[in-house]
């Protein structure tokens, strides 16, 4: 250990040659500095004074962001518990309008029979028999289940479906007294198809029997 501190030492031992000349005086002397203190202290507090200012501003912001988001998320809420209590609103004046609405519902109850029938006949290619379940467009339970599809269609949808229905219907019985077999058969899916989403829509799907 002490050969090795020692070799390395004299790299910065003078040699001899200076070691006899007269030696010199080294004064240390602090580095000569641009700004006296005075100034270099007002420009450490102004420094400090602008990152406190920034801190603040960012704090501030942050704050401000905050508080819109939340104002924001408060308004997205109670946005969406008006909609939920006009939703639940509407179902229950519909339930109270179908509870009351037996005679349409038994028309409705016998409109799904009268299909059923007509699409076991058309099955068979039976159009003499469907065209006597069906009757004409002015048939009286036609116009009755009209009746009843036009006072508990709430939305559009109900009605865009109870329109498609009737428009099916009258297709089948031009197609029927034409004897076309295939297009009674479209027809008649067409129609069947949209009456069970009617009663879908409606809310009537559980209270008919046969779909």
């Amino acid at each position: 250990m002490a050969t090795f501190l020692l070799s390395n030492a004299k790299v910065f031992l003078p040699s001899s040659s200076t070691l006899h000349t007269q030696p010199q005086q080294t004064v240390c002397r602090a580095a000569p500095s641009n700004e006296p203190p005075s100034s270099i202290a007002v420009t450490s507090r102004r420094s400090i004074s602008l990152s406190l200012t920034s801190a603040a501003a960012a704090l501030l912001l942050a704050a401000n962001y905050k508080a819109d988001a939340a104002i924001l998320e408060a308004d997205d809420d109670e946005e969406l518990l008006e909609k939920v209590k006009r939703d639940r609103k509407k179902r229950l004046d519909r339930q109270g309008v179908i509870n009351s609405s037996t005679k349409e519902t038994a028309l409705l109850q016998d409109a799904v029979y009268k299909l059923s029938k007509i699409g076991q006949a058309l099955e068979s290619n039976n159009l003499s028999e469907a065209s006597s379940v069906l009757g004409s467009s002015n048939t009286e339970w036609l116009q009755k289940v009209n009746s009843a599809l036009d006072k508990l269609s709430y939305g559009e949808e109900e009605k865009t479906e109870a329109d498609i229905f009737n428009s099916s219907l009258a297709s089948l019985i031009s197609s029927i007294s034409q004897n076309d077999v295939e297009a009674s058969k479209i027809a008649f899916v067409t129609s069947a198809t949209a009456f069970e989403k009617w009663t879908t829509l409606s809310g009537l799907s559980e209270r008919l029997k046969g779909l």
